[in-house]
């Protein structure tokens, strides 16, 4: 037994580590080399200035900031702890470029580990590690490996067009599906607060969350244990020539939709999993898979804020006296049979073609066999690598499945909602842009093909797709690029990303500015731990670099004047005035130009050719508005998701009516004009 002396010592100790940790940290706030740089004061003696960024993306809080204080200044976080905001290109390409020097904080990888289940995916990874993941998933995403998934991404394109058409041809039929990863709590609550009569154009709950931190996974419907009834929702693969005009507009919130439409593609494309989430939203069942429960659990869990969440950022050692409940455990277990299970169904045809074709090559890198270069593929064969720097261990390989699960659907989702918003927004865009996808007619065999679940990505067969030259015309549509752009620029996925200081440095800027001191800096000087956020969607719509309508959407900047926006890109100094983006000179896809490890997204091309197929085939036969009246504010965790401003208590939605457009239309003329 422990001696009285003993007893009452330990909470001695542990009141001298906690002042000494706090003394500690305040000395380093008073000698920090950031405490000469200017910046908004303080609104809160334990949060800082965080309050006010909470809703940064409707305020635009940053731009404000920066013209107040220049493009590199400092505002304040937890407990005044100073952190270091760039909008200078030239430090914020010094930073993203160093993904290794510069690594995410550590309670943004607690956060992103808490929704990816475990600290060794592509996201949470770091150093070695995080180098060797890279290397080997990059074949998952290489150009050639997206175009065979191109198929699929039609296949559930035309599905979820189908559902909809059917809405507008039938408005009875009409709803909206319930956020499955709710609790029946949640929604008897909804229901309290907002009663409304059953009508045809009433707007139904969906997407439930918290408004200010949205569930990552708020429409994931996996349906793979469901049973089957038949569909109330009839296929159509007509010609858009035969469609007869809806005479009114039906409101849909296409969100939920849209993100069951991404999860069918994911599991589809990455890992040859039927999640059939359409069907089970088209045919109304009620019943949930148990891996969206384990979901909801993780996401719910996640989701919360708490003060001791804040307090292990500033002391580690409470890291060490994490707990979980009982459900949390429950779910992580769940999350993780499931992902064995989907190994094992995959293992044994990888591990049979792999030794067809071992004495051909040993390595997994750039193999250019007929091995599947999937993901699930990649990362089965991963595991058994000979070659330490070419293998993955089971605990990364199932961290992977839940991080391209959650990442590879959410953020497609998110963007093709918030460019249908754009386009509702802005008819004239949306009238041009339907008339060049008119203008690129279908093949006649791609309209009759029949809507059956597309092959495994691994199949050989789809290397050699009979419309694979009618999906590269898609992609190389100059309008429909410039749209995605233009809405990528305007409306990223992901708002903000911070980086921390592992080593003393000097960030060069772009701009030289003046200090609290009178002193001109053309450097800032950083110590270990110090704090940088990157405003991604600030520098996006930075005035400097896209002009005085920057905020503007239209995407003929994309078209027109190339030569005056190249003027735009380095100053009289030979320095870049824009970032250097992985893509079109943007920080949404992460930095372009990596130097001591690549964190860009590696899924890019994925990304832009799911988007592009989707927006060619709802685009081209439905016609999307909005109430005028409807204000959509930003709602940021992780991702950014759209609220109606009115109805906070609805959590995430983006009502739009759609209408099916018939095609005796002037949309050709508007385009050729």
């Amino acid at each position: 037994m422990l001696s009285l002396a003993t007893v009452l010592a330990l909470p001695l100790l542990l009141v001298l580590y906690f002042l000494w940790t706090f003394l500690l940290l305040l000395f380093r706030q008073a000698r920090s080399p950031l405490r000469h740089l200017p910046g908004p004061p303080s609104t809160s003696l334990f949060m800082g200035n965080l309050p006010e960024l909470h809703d940064q993306e409707n305020t635009g809080l940053v731009a404000r900031w920066a013209h107040s204080y220049g493009s590199a200044f400092v505002y304040r976080g937890f407990m005044g702890g100073r952190r270091l905001m760039l909008v200078d290109p030239v430090a914020v390409n010094y930073v993203m470029s160093r993904g290794y020097d510069y690594p995410k904080p550590d309670f943004v990888r607690d956060s992103l580990a808490s929704m990816a289940a475990g600290y060794e995916g592509l996201l949470t990874a770091d150093g070695e590690m995080h180098r060797k993941q890279r290397k080997i998933l990059n074949q998952a995403f290489s150009a050639a490996q997206v175009k065979s998934f191109t198929p699929i991404f039609w296949e559930k394109a035309i599905r979820l067009r189908d559902i909809w058409l059917d809405f507008t041809a039938s408005p009875t039929s009409f709803f909206t599906p319930a956020d499955p990863l709710t609790t029946q709590e949640a929604l008897d609550t909804l229901e309290d607060v907002d009663p409304e009569p059953a009508t045809t154009n009433t707007l139904s709950p969906s997407a439930l969350t918290t408004s200010f931190l949205p569930n990552p996974f708020a429409s994931f419907v996996p349906s793979k244990a469901s049973p089957t009834f038949t569909s109330t929702v009839t296929s159509r693969h007509a010609p858009s020539n035969t469609m007869e005009p809806s005479s009114t507009p039906c409101r849909l919130d296409v969100l939920p939709w849209l993100a069951r439409a991404t999860l069918d593609v994911i599991g589809a494309a990455g890992f040859g999993y039927a999640f059939n989430s359409l069907e089970a939203a088209a045919e109304r069942r009620e019943n949930e898979s148990e891996l969206a429960r384990a979901f909801a659990v993780i996401f719910a869990t996640a989701r919360k804020f708490r003060v001791m969440t804040v307090l292990q950022v500033w002391f580690p050692v409470l890291r060490n006296f994490r707990t979980e409940n009982a459900a949390m455990r429950q779910a992580t277990a769940t999350m993780r049979k499931i992902g064995l299970e989907l190994i094992e169904q995959r293992r044994e045809t990888v591990l049979s073609e792999t030794e067809k074709v071992a004495e051909k090559t040993a390595s997994i890198e750039g193999d250019k066999t007929v091995l599947g270069r999937d993901l699930l593929s990649v990362l089965i064969r991963s595991n058994v690598a000979e070659v330490p720097t070419q293998r993955m261990s089971l605990n990364e390989i199932l961290c992977q499945i839940s991080t391209f699960l959650a990442a590879g659907h959410e953020t497609s989702s998110s963007s093709l909602t918030w460019t249908l918003f754009a386009l509702a927004r802005n008819p004239a865009v949306q009238h041009k842009l339907r008339a060049e996808l008119r203008s690129l007619s279908i093949p006649p065999t791609l309209l009759s093909h029949d809507a059956s679940p597309a092959q495994s990505p691994s199949s050989p067969s789809l290397e050699a797709d009979p419309h694979q030259s009618f999906f590269e015309r898609i992609m190389q549509l100059p309008y429909l690029d410039a749209v995605v752009r233009e809405s990528l620029r305007i409306y990223a996925p992901i708002t903000t990303t911070m980086r921390v200081a592992s080593a003393d440095d000097v960030i060069p800027v772009g701009l030289p500015f003046v200090d609290r001191r009178g002193q001109k800096c053309e450097e800032i000087r950083v110590r270990p731990g110090d704090i940088i956020s990157i405003p991604i969607q600030a520098l996006n719509k930075n005035d400097d670099t896209w002009g005085a309508d920057a905020d503007v959407f239209r995407p003929e900047r994309w078209t027109q004047g190339r030569s005056d926006e190249e003027e735009t890109r380095t100053g009289s100094c030979g320095r870049r005035t824009a970032v250097q983006g992985l893509w079109g000179n943007m920080m949404t896809f992460g930095g372009g130009n990596p130097v001591n490890g690549n964190r860009s997204c590696i899924g890019y091309r994925f990304a832009l050719s799911e988007i592009k197929i989707f927006l060619y085939v709802l685009v081209r036969d439905l016609e999307f508005t909005i109430d005028p009246a409807i204000e959509i504010e930003k709602k940021v965790n992780v991702l950014t998701r759209p609220c109606v401003k009115s109805e906070p208590h609805r959590g995430n939605q983006m009502p739009l009516y759609i209408r099916r457009v018939p095609t005796d239309t002037t949309h050709e003329d508007v385009y050729h004009h």
